[in-house]
């Protein structure tokens, strides 16, 4: 139960995050998800984007601390945490 928890939190943070991105992308910059992923990634923006998405997980977490999941909200910093490691070497 323990661990279902935990990747619970992780799927919800990676799916905030990119939601984050997809809603920044496309109404920031009015391009396509993927045209503008592509775009910022040659320009160099890419952790840029990411950070900006990753504000969704900072939401999501007090949510999770507020309705007593911990663990999910451990998820949550472990999603945060891999995102930063993936877009550090990309």
């Amino acid at each position: 139960m323990n661990k279902i928890d935990l990747l619970i939190g992780f799927v919800i943070g990676i799916l905030a995050s990119i939601l984050g991105m997809f809603l920044y992308i496309t109404f920031a910059v009015h391009l396509d998800f993927i045209a503008g992923l592509q775009l910022m990634k040659s320009q160099g923006h890419l952790g840029k984007i990411v950070t900006l998405g990753s504000i969704l997980d900072l939401i999501a977490f007090g949510i999770l601390l507020k309705m007593n999941k911990e663990l999910m909200a451990r998820g949550v910093v472990l999603a945060v945490i891999a995102l930063t490691i993936i877009t550090l070497f990309l």
